[in-house]
C-alpha cells in the first residue's frame, strides 16, 4: 500500500521514512505547495492542511505539523512557529529566549491522516529548553535551539539519535500503530 507524505520540507521525508520503515506502506514523497491557514490552533491548521493536500492528490495522504510552545509565551508560536522562525531564525530566537529566566518550552508534533472517509491525527511531544545560543547544524530549522529534557545537546548536535526520541518519533509511532491495526 502507498500513503502520500505531503510535505516541501526532504528532511522531514528523510526522517520518516526511517521512522515508519519496515511496516509494508510505502510512503511516497509529495513535495506540495500547500498555504497554511494562520492560526495558533495547530488542530484547525492540520485538518485544513490535510484536506488540501488530499484534494489535491486524491488518494490517502498525510501532513505534519510541528511547532514549539513556548513556556515563557503562555505557549506561544504553537502554530505558528514557521512564521515565527522565519521572521527571527536561530541567532535571534536564542538572543531572545535563551537566556531568560525561564528556557523551557515544548515541541509538539501532530500529523494529520485522510484517507477519504475521516480525518485522524496523531500527536507527540517532547518538553526542552531553549540553548542560550545556537549549537549544530542549522539545516533543520529550530534543532539548533531545542535541547530535549535530560539531554545536554540540541536536536541538531544528536544526529540520527534525534529521531529515537523526537516528537516526531513519538506522533509517528501512534501513527504506525494505527496504519498496523487499522490499515493494514
Amino acid at each position: 500500500m502507498e500513503i502520500n507524505f505531503a510535505t516541501k520540507n526532504p528532511h522531514k521525508a528523510q526522517e520518516v521514512e526511517a521512522i515508519l520503515g519496515g511496516i509494508g506502506i510505502s510512503i511516497v514523497h509529495a513535495p506540495l505547495t500547500i498555504h497554511e491557514i494562520q492560526t495558533e490552533d495547530v488542530n484547525h491548521i492540520v485538518r485544513d492542511k490535510v484536506l488540501k493536500a488530499f484534494s489535491q492528490i486524491g488518494r490517502a495522504v498525510f501532513i505534519e505539523h510541528t511547532g514549539l510552545y513556548i513556556d515563557s509565551l503562555q505557549g506561544f508560536p504553537g502554530g505558528l512557529t514557521q512564521v515565527f522562525w522565519d521572521k527571527l531564525e536561530a541567532e535571534k530566537f536564542s538572543d531572545l529566549f535563551g537566556s531568560l529566566e525561564n528556557t523551557s518550552l515544548t515541541a509538539k508534533t501532530v500529523i494529520a491522516f485522510c484517507d477519504a472517509k475521516k480525518i485522524y491525527t496523531f500527536e507527540g511531544a517532547v518538553e526542552g529548553n531553549i540553548a542560550p545560543e545556537p549549537r549544530g547544524s542549522k539545516d533543520f530549522q529550530w534543532d539548533c535551539v531545542f535541547i530535549p529534557k535530560g539531554f545536554q545537546e540540541t536536536f541538531a548536535e544528536m544526529g540520527e539519535k534525534k529521531n529515537e526520541i523526537s516528537m516526531r518519533k513519538l506522533a509517528f509511532d501512534k501513527f504506525r500503530d494505527f496504519l498496523v491495526s487499522e490499515v493494514l
